[in-house]
């Protein structure tokens, strides 16, 4: 019998609902805040009252276009946590009032390990190949940056991960410093491709084992900055596609660096990458070229994955569901990693 799960995702900004029926997705949709770019970062009420009005139309669109009715779902999945507790609770609350208004199982899922099982996602053709237990992922995003251990669906490992602050992070940080609008990740990446990346260098941590650091970067980027426009002050506007291009690889020094380190003391050769910062035109370009110089066999998931959205916690749900793994109405929604 084919599974039918409803997935809601809503740890942070984005109203996201996806139908999947298995491992099979039918519909993604999404809604975004637009609002928060007046305030340079996400406000966390703004966001929390403007999912009370996303919710109910994103999962209707979702599952009209699925072309399928809500008494046809198997169980309905959504994000427990990590995330913004007035966030989470919008998604819950309306999990587990619809799973329990059409009597159907109810799944939580973290949202960690859903960006990392979005590499399971099957499109209607079904040809895309998924990664090999185990494998290395990268995950990386505003909020986290982590090497994991994937040994099954549910069985993963964290061997490396910040200590301060995540890589998603230090780019929106580092384009607010530049005066770039909110979320400045984006324009970042679009402008470190007519930069030269090599014309400023900024200091790299020294952090052990396989964990990151990056306030230290964030800060030695102030600085430069700071001194450079005492100076000149168009400075930034005079080399911000070079300033683009240097901060972006030094990040991405860092990220690789310890990525490259994790495969060679765990033997692994299957490597993914997974949240926000996958999307980043100069990481997929780098771990494509790693593919050739390692004999890596790399999987970078389609854009549409990168970002928060249902679809990841909808697959997720699926694996639980085949486990059996279901949830509790007395659940509650938890703001701090429980990987």
């Amino acid at each position: 019998m084919q599974l039918y799960i409803l997935g809601i995702e809503s740890s942070c900004d984005d109203t996201s609902a996806a139908v999947i029926a298995d491992d099979v997705i039918l519909s993604n949709i999404t809604a975004s805040q637009d609002i928060h770019a007046l305030f340079g970062g996400v406000v966390p009420e703004l966001a929390s009252r403007a999912h009370q009005q996303n919710i109910i139309p994103v999962i209707h669109t979702a599952l009209q276009k699925a072309n399928i009715s809500k008494n046809q779902l198997s169980a309905v999945a959504y994000t427990r946590g990590p995330g913004l507790l007035g966030s989470l609770l919008v998604g819950a609350s309306f999990a587990k009032a619809f799973a329990m208004g059409l009597n159907i199982p109810l799944i939580e899922v973290n949202h960690l390990q859903a960006h990392i099982l979005a590499h399971f996602i099957r499109g209607a053709e079904k040809s895309n190949s998924v990664p090999v237990f185990p494998f290395l992922c990268l995950t990386v995003s505003g909020g986290h940056t982590q090497i994991v251990v994937v040994k099954d669906y549910f069985d993963m490992q964290i061997i490396g991960q910040t200590i301060d602050d995540a890589a998603g992070e230090t780019f929106d940080k580092a384009a607010k410093i530049m005066g770039l609008p909110y979320p400045g990740g984006p324009l970042v990446d679009k402008l470190a491709a007519t930069g030269n990346p090599d014309r400023f260098s900024f200091s790299k941590p020294n952090v052990p084992a396989l964990d990151f650091s990056f306030s230290g970067l964030k800060t030695s980027f102030l600085y430069f900055l700071r001194d450079r426009l005492k100076e000149n002050e168009h400075f930034i506007d005079q080399n911000k596609a070079d300033l683009c291009a240097s901060i972006q690889k030094t990040i991405l020094d860092i990220l690789l660096s310890k990525l490259e380190k994790a495969a060679m003391e765990t033997g692994i050769r299957e490597i993914a990458i997974a949240g926000g910062v996958s999307a980043n035109s100069g990481l997929r370009s780098r771990l494509e070229a790693l593919r050739h110089d390692k004999g890596w066999n790399v999987f970078i998931p389609p854009l549409a994955y990168t970002t928060d959205n249902a679809a990841m916690i909808a697959v997720t749900g699926y694996f639980k569901y085949l486990n059996k793994d279901f949830a509790n109405q007395s659940d509650a929604p938890y703001a701090r990693s429980r990987f």
